[in-house]
């Protein structure tokens, strides 16, 4: 015969909360001080200009880039096949880079982290924690004004 089921004793699991509306980050200072983050795969050659536009952007909003970092992916040999990819779902950088900008964030004392790429909410969440100061996308930024 069967024997009784015994009663679930763990907490309900309640159900996911509602998404917050998503913030963007205004530069409403003058001379707020940024690190400016770019992820290229290496079939991008223009990076270099890419960053430099980036930083003009950002300097005719207030913002004044105290470093530029890039990470670049399919440089090396292992990276070839997976050039489009980001390194990491939740970072998008891999672990060393990310560890680099929050340093260059820390020693900088910088406001913010501008990521030249889309930040996804949960990369944008996760780096936010990690790097100790906001983590946007440009393309918020400029969405934003």
């Amino acid at each position: 015969m069967h024997q009784p089921r015994k009663r679930d004793r763990r907490p309900a699991r309640r159900g996911r909360p509602e998404p917050t509306q998503r913030q963007a980050f205004r530069l409403t200072a003058v001379d707020v001080d940024v690190v400016l983050v770019g992820y290229f795969s290496a079939k991008q050659k223009d990076f270099e200009t890419l960053m430099a536009s980036a930083a003009t952007d950002l300097a005719t909003r207030g913002a004044r880039v105290v470093v530029q970092i890039v990470q670049r992916r399919g440089v090396s040999d292992g990276g070839v096949e997976k050039m489009g990819l980001a390194y990491s779902s939740r970072t998008l950088l891999s672990y060393g880079k990310v560890r680099e900008v929050a340093q260059a964030c820390d020693q900088a004392n910088a406001d913010a982290a501008i990521f030249v790429s889309s930040l996804t909410e949960r990369q944008q969440r996760t780096l936010t924690e990690m790097l100790g100061c906001p983590a946007v996308s440009l393309s918020d930024i400029l969405a934003a004004d």
